[in-house]
């Protein structure tokens, strides 16, 4: 009898520790746990095609270092008036091609009528999925999100569904402000962590863009 009462408050205590434990336990947040995030632009497409805005981003020294050159195919997320897709459609000149990436039917609709004025042939857009560019496979060699990467409510999910989009060695550019998520800004850090998280090492970091340098340009490149 005094055998059996021992092995029950042994059970006892060790039920009480695993239930303490369990308590203390540290929360890890899955990969798609949501953070803090602006609201998708959905207002007056013109906005994004102010005067002085490729002087003000300095977009040709972006796109060299995106690797930007004749017959290599972009991807431009989130891109709204299509204001980059453009320019890179020019710079790839006739036998390259840029995606224009977004979730707004309204954009594309604008950025299909925007090629079609302009006489920009080599422009193909995407209405995509808000954690899921949809791109072709294995079709693109830089992409660039231009003030896009802090209305993603699930980045790291979008990061690695990119993936799969990206030929050896493409480059992946993210331009935004450092600001709190829901600001219409996101900390430098945070999409270094989260970028890394889906899969991306960190190949270049940038404070040229707009003399304020509050904004940043962060150049990634997926891990073998």
């Amino acid at each position: 009898m005094k055998a059996m009462r021992i092995r029950l408050a042994l059970g006892l205590l060790l039920a009480l520790a695993t239930l303490g434990w369990a308590q203390s336990a540290p929360t890890v947040a899955p990969p798609d746990a949501q953070r803090k995030t602006s609201e998708p632009y959905k207002g007056d497409l013109t906005i994004f095609d102010s005067p002085g805005r490729d002087q003000r981003l300095q977009i040709n020294r972006v796109m060299d270092i995106l690797g930007i050159t004749p017959a290599t195919s972009v991807a431009d997320i989130g891109a709204g008036s299509g204001w980059f897709t453009v320019r890179a459609a020019r710079r790839v000149g006739g036998t390259g091609m840029v995606y224009a990436v977004d979730i707004n039917p309204e954009a594309i609709s604008y950025i299909e009528k925007r090629a079609q004025r302009e006489k920009v042939k080599n422009v193909k857009t995407i209405l995509s999925n808000a954690d899921d560019p949809l791109l072709p496979p294995n079709s693109v060699d830089a992409v660039l999100l231009l003030k896009t990467y802090h209305e993603v409510a699930r980045p790291i999910v979008l990061l690695r569904n990119l993936r799969a989009a990206l030929r050896p060695g493409a480059k992946v550019g993210i331009i935004d402000r450092n600001g709190n998520g829901e600001d219409h800004g996101v900390g430098s850090d945070v999409v270094i962590r989260e970028a890394k998280e889906a899969g991306y090492r960190l190949l270049a970091q940038y404070d040229f863009v707009k003399a304020d340098k509050m904004d940043y340009f962060l150049v990634f490149t997926t891990e073998p």
